[in-house]
């Protein structure tokens, strides 16, 4: 049970007298000392439950230390700075004496966010934190209101989605280390965007992975993909519950992190009687009410169970949001065609984006023949942006044997139908980087880990994935430069289409801030239906006296249809499909109309 949620406990921690104190949870160690420099040893003492500590260090920051459990040295399980790396020497670093600009920031509201994805090493050329902070002007006049960013915890070399991160604590060193990622935190609260960072709880890389040295940080009761699970519930695991929680709380108090993006938590295994997401999310709502700020948990889940974001009086464990992968499958296999893997569960017409549409979920408790079971449950009375959806994400795009973005799989008038799919829904709306102006680079995955052995699992791991697609092309190698660099996004000499795309995305998000109807999320007033039994949907949506209505034409060809009479007097805010798209206000709601090809209409009885 943490003690003081309102400064950090575990590592290496710096007082207010310029001294430092020291808490290492290692519950079957004989002896642990803190070597200072190299040459300075200092004994923690044994307390109750694993921990060591030791009182008033004479060490100041940027001195490097490490922790010797049984007479050999490691880095600092809690470490903030790992300089060399993750099998380098640790590095002092002090939380508190960066100088925060952002005192008069209390977050975003969740029902308002419009979240940007995006991956520190390749959003810019320079790969940091320093690159993100030059294009939030440029964010900023896209309309998006929080960045999220792919993990930072260090990881193994320069380059990597950070998934395989072994310090959960320490900030890449490559990407800026500690005091980047305040400074970068600091100017996005200047400019009015919330920061969301990814964390992975529900595994630790191989790579530089010393938490074995230090305690059972991890039990062969279950597995995952990533081999044995997390210990969350076995014995010795209050110690690594807390070391997480602490973990996350260090992020949004001492980072000034807005919310939380927890990877995978299918695969965190946990049946003690709490589970540690709803431990966590306790400890989150007490931060809150002692800063009065507004911080965030956001779940990334493909199981379709609403136990993750239901209240805790429902048997919940009260997470803020969750992922919708359905939202993006349906889209995806509705306008690529692909039966492969889990898109065989959706089909090439816009049944399944209806279903979406109305109820999240698709498979809600339904039968799915790919997984040939029923699967998933409803979705009745949570508010829409208590669910994350996306026509692109890192995931998604990367996880594809050749990185291919959507850019390069359907044509413009396609990918501006599906931007307007997706940002004129009740749900949170996330973009991943690049896709507002159409990039054709693609995301692919890459590593730069340094074990010989490792690199060679990596490599035929991949190739064996896309056995079947090899007729494609050769499997892109992780561990060249090459193709991380192919990953970066293309800034200069964008083509007139693209700034084009750029102008439609931000046109679509000044239409959901300000529209009465479509920054108020709540599902009631939503009902999405099939004209005509075409592959064209009308998505009408109603708060209080206001109305929207959208047409949506997923047909290769112009379609003339029968509109249902309204009572409102309606009013074209949109049509994508002509030239001056966002112009089109004088055009009144016709009971029978011709809608283009690949287009969407936007009516309303608001104009804003």
């Amino acid at each position: 049970m943490l003690q003081n949620i309102e400064r950090r406990r575990l590592g290496l921690n710096f007082t207010s007298t310029s001294t430092a104190d020291i808490l290492v949870w290692s519950p079957l160690a004989e002896n642990i000392f803190i070597v200072i420099n190299k040459e300075n040893l200092v004994s923690l003492n044994k307390g109750d439950f694993g921990y060591w500590e030791a009182n008033s260090l004479d060490i100041n920051e940027g001195d490097n230390y490490q922790i010797m459990v049984d007479q050999k040295c490691f880095p600092d399980p809690s470490s903030l700075y790992q300089p060399h790396g993750v099998h380098g020497i640790s590095e002092a670093y002090n939380l508190h004496n960066y100088h925060w600009n952002d005192k008069e920031w209390k977050g975003i509201s969740t029902n308002d966010l419009i979240i940007y994805e995006l991956h520190t090493g390749t959003f810019t050329q320079t790969g940091d934190f320093d690159g993100i902070s030059g294009k939030l002007k440029y964010l900023k006049d896209l309309g998006i209101n929080a960045i999220e960013i792919m993990p930072v915890a260090q990881f193994p070399g320069t380059r990597n989605w950070g998934y395989d991160g072994v310090f959960p604590f320490a900030v890449q060193n490559s990407y800026g280390g500690p005091k980047g990622l305040q400074n970068l935190v600091d100017a996005c609260h200047q400019q009015g965007i919330a920061v969301i960072l990814d964390v992975v709880f529900n595994h630790v890389g191989s790579e530089g992975n010393y938490l074995t040295q230090f305690g059972p940080y991890f039990t062969g009761k279950y597995k995952t993909p990533w081999g044995n699970a997390i210990n969350f519930d076995d014995e010795w695991c209050d110690g690594v519950r807390e070391y997480y929680i602490e973990n996350a709380l260090m992020w949004l108090r001492d980072f000034h992190i807005d919310g939380l993006r927890l990877d995978a938590v299918h695969a965190i295994k946990d049946f003690s009687a709490k589970h540690i997401l709803q431990e966590l999310k306790e400890y989150v709502t007490t931060l809150n009410d002692l800063t009065g700020k507004r911080h965030f948990l956001i779940a990334e889940s493909d199981l379709n169970d609403v136990r993750y974001i239901n209240s805790s009086e429902k048997g919940g464990y009260g997470i803020d949001i969750q992922w919708c992968d359905e939202f993006h499958h349906a889209i995806h296999a509705l306008v690529t065609k692909e039966k492969n893997g889990y898109y065989s569960d959706f089909g090439d017409n816009v049944w399944d984006l209806v279903k979406s549409f109305n109820e999240a979920y698709v498979y809600d408790g339904i039968y799915s023949p790919y997984r040939k079971k029923r699967f998933g449950s409803k979705t009745k009375d949570l508010s829409g942006y208590k669910f994350v959806v996306f026509t692109q994400n890192h995931d998604q795009i990367g996880n594809r044997m050749l990185g291919e973005r959507l850019s390069t799989l359907v044509d413009y008038e396609t990918l501006k139908l599906i931007a307007g799919a997706m940002l004129l829904s009740p749900f949170t709306p996330l973009l991943f980087m690049g896709e507002e102006y159409g990039e054709t680079n693609p995301f692919l995955y890459f590593t730069s880990h340094e074990d010989e052995n490792l690199i060679r699992l990596v490599s035929e791991g991949r190739k064996n994935e896309f056995t079947h697609f090899m007729d494609g092309g050769d499997v892109p190698d992780p561990q060249s430069l090459e193709t991380f660099n192919r990953s970066k996004l293309q800034w200069d000499n964008q083509i007139e289409q693209q700034l084009r795309l750029f102008e439609y995305y931000k046109e679509l998000i000044r239409l959901r801030k300000h529209h009465p109807v479509l920054k108020n999320t709540n599902r009631q007033g939503v009902e999405a239906n099939v004209i005509n039994n075409k592959n064209i949907i009308v998505l009408r949506r109603q708060y209080l006296e206001n109305m929207i209505i959208c047409i949506m034409n997923f047909e290769a060809d112009d379609v003339t249809i029968d509109l249902p009479a309204v009572n409102n007097s309606l009013y074209m805010l949109m049509d994508s499909a002509e030239e001056n798209w966002n112009n089109t206000q004088t055009k009144p709601w016709e009971e029978r109309i011709k809608i283009k090809a690949k287009s969407i209409l936007v009516f309303s009885n608001v104009k804003v």
